[in-house]
């Protein structure tokens, strides 16, 4: 890690860890409405925990972290194209999902973030 770390780098890493945050809270609220067997409770919480480890290694200038996160948001991207062409969710959500995953994108590989995590 080299430098200072750019805004637009923990601006991604704060929304992540919020993403995590909110996704484990969820799970938990689901746990208790739908019993402590349910799996997508479970499932929701795990992720939440996965998206927060993930967030705190964009914050130290983890590569494998931004790795991740370009996964995660080029999976996000191609879901939206699916959903703006098919119109199968609507039309708008789907798009702001895409323009959210592709500024993410550049935020994560902007020449400041690349000096960052390297």
């Amino acid at each position: 890690m080299a430098g200072q770390r750019p805004g637009g780098v923990t601006l991604v890493a704060v929304l992540a860890w919020l993403n995590g945050a909110i996704a484990i809270i969820s799970g938990t609220f689901h746990l208790f409405g739908d019993g402590f067997g349910s799996l997508a409770a479970w499932l929701t919480i795990a992720i939440g925990a996965i998206t927060i480890a993930v967030s705190l290694g964009l914050f130290r200038g983890s590569n494998t972290s931004r790795i991740i996160m370009t996964v995660v948001f080029l999976l996000n991207a191609t879901i939206a194209v699916y959903g703006v062409l098919t119109f199968g969710n609507g039309f708008w959500g789907p798009l702001i999902q895409g323009i959210i995953a592709l500024i993410g994108l550049g935020l994560l590989w902007t020449s400041k973030a690349n000096a960052f995590f390297d």
